[in-house]
């Protein structure tokens, strides 16, 4: 930090930052950008003078040269009390929150949980307040996706679009693939008349999750009963709904895969409460491995996805967005957890 003629102690410059880091300014500018056309020895330079000599960007005079505001939403279109209930929002909103901030971009949290919101919101992000948008549960016939596309706002979603109409990038899970796995390992384990606890329909996830239950049931040549499906709404009262549905439906169930750990946890507790025993009676099976799997006794099997590596790469798409790059969809692996519910 250098000194004013009146004795001040001036704030770092970009100047400071790249003499420290034995780099030219050009190179901490476009670090300071996204990180493009940097190699990694110079990333690591300019990070470790940025740390020594204490630089901050100035935001506003950026934004002047720019023109940009140099910060993301993450905008979540659902009902404010999910995100609170659900653990995965909170999970994938802190990885985006620090992936983000390792280049300096700060992320503004947008709940639109009704029309007006989603309304308001979309003019306030076409306005310019931010650079681009990460977008978490997108419904089938959802206006937001399409109107920020076509207002040419960077948009990163969480979750395969569902629709031929949906022409934006995504990153997700491989839900068809970890149905399939799962549905497997309940077979193995010996069940044969296995329901399942869908996600909504027209949401990410719910129609491939259905999907590969229904392929893996059709390998097996295990009947395809419509009794034994039931369509909840990722919640733990919706599992709790589904699982007695399922019970009047069905009373011979051997086994439950549900498509999400929170709705999992009230498929248990209704199958406790019913007097059948977890996994004795019937084996229960989640999907997604969050805090909700081990809140449940017996602790459940789920298949775990890569919430980091989602938020990593929902980050790096939308910046190279912001940056003038194409992207497309990206599907991220799956893996089954093995725990005592099944």
């Amino acid at each position: 930090m250098t000194t004013s003629p009146n004795g001040r102690r001036k704030p770092p410059t970009i100047h400071d930052v790249a003499r420290e880091a034995g780099v030219s300014r050009g190179t901490v500018s476009r670090f300071l950008n996204g990180g493009h056309y940097v190699s990694p020895a110079a990333r690591t330079a300019v990070e470790t003078a940025i740390r020594k000599t204490g630089y901050v960007v100035n935001r506003h005079a950026r934004s002047l040269s720019t023109g940009r505001s140099d910060s993301v939403a993450f905008l979540l279109t659902e009902p404010q009390e999910k995100f609170f209930e659900d653990p995965n929002f909170n999970v994938l909103l802190r990885g985006c929150t620090e992936h983000l901030a390792r280049h300096d971009i700060p992320l503004l949290l947008m709940l639109a949980s009704s029309k007006d919101d989603r309304r308001r919101l979309t003019r306030y992000i076409t306005s310019g307040h931010v650079d681009g948008v990460l977008l978490v549960s997108n419904h089938s016939g959802d206006p937001v996706a399409a109107e920020l596309r076509d207002a040419g706002i960077p948009l990163v979603a969480c979750g395969k679009p569902l629709g031929p109409a949906s022409k934006y990038s995504y990153v997700a899970a491989a839900d068809r693939d970890g149905a399939q796995e799962m549905v497997r390992h309940l077979i193995s384990r010996g069940r044969r008349r296995i329901a399942m606890v869908t996600g909504p329909l027209d949401a990410p996830g719910g129609p491939d999750r259905l999907a590969g239950y229904r392929d893996v049931l059709a390998e097996a040549g295990l009947p395809q009963d419509p009794a034994l499906v039931v369509e909840g709404d990722y919640r733990r009262t919706g599992g709790e709904e589904a699982a007695r549905k399922l019970l009047t439906q069905a009373p011979d169930i051997d086994a439950v895969f549900v498509a999400s750990d929170l709705m999992a946890l009230g498929v248990v507790n209704t199958l406790q409460q019913s007097g059948r025993s977890v996994p004795d009676d019937i084996a229960v099976g989640g999907f997604d491995d969050s805090a909700a799997a081990t809140a449940i006794t017996p602790a459940l099997t789920t298949m775990r996805q890569p919430y980091d590596r989602i938020s990593a790469e929902m980050v790096r798409m939308l910046l190279a967005q912001i940056a003038g790059e194409d992207t497309a969809g990206v599907i991220l692996p799956t893996e089954l957890v093995i725990r005592e519910s099944a």
